[in-house]
């Protein structure tokens, strides 16, 4: 398991777009799963919605693309790189996000060619589906 410092030293995301909590599991170059604790105390939450908080589908696809960038970024070939996004396909959301959620993202590295990876993220709170995603990285 890594805390927010060790997941600190390996992708470059610092407050407030360090949006993962903790790493949960990790096999470098195939996959690591994450959790994110979504708290109403995010500045997000002001404006989306008032009265009604939801927090944003793109902000899930982000936390999953850093969980991912964990996977791919652990890896000593990669090691002190930055993970792009190179393409997002296949978006779905499918269960609101509030603040009080514990978000668990777990992120599978289907190939890696050079400096681009593919995976498929998966999102969900309490068990339930809440965004699936392909995710595309370009190593910079």
């Amino acid at each position: 398991m890594l805390d927010a410092t060790e997941i600190q030293k390996i992708i470059p995301h610092r407050y407030p777009m360090l949006l993962i909590d903790r790493i949960d599991e990790l096999v470098p170059g195939e996959k690591a799963v994450a959790t994110r604790n979504v708290t109403i105390h995010e500045e997000v939450f002001q404006g989306h919605f008032p009265n009604n908080p939801v927090l944003p589908g793109a902000l899930i696809v982000e936390s999953l693309a850093q969980t991912g960038a964990v996977a791919l970024l652990s890896m000593p070939d990669f090691k002190g790189k930055t993970a792009y996004f190179g393409g997002i396909e296949e978006a779905q959301f499918r269960h609101v996000v509030r603040p009080g959620d514990v978000l668990k993202l777990a992120v599978h590295l289907d190939k890696i060619r050079g400096h681009i990876g593919m995976g498929t993220g998966i999102a969900t709170v309490d068990g339930k589906k809440a965004c699936t995603a392909k995710l595309t990285f370009m190593i910079g």
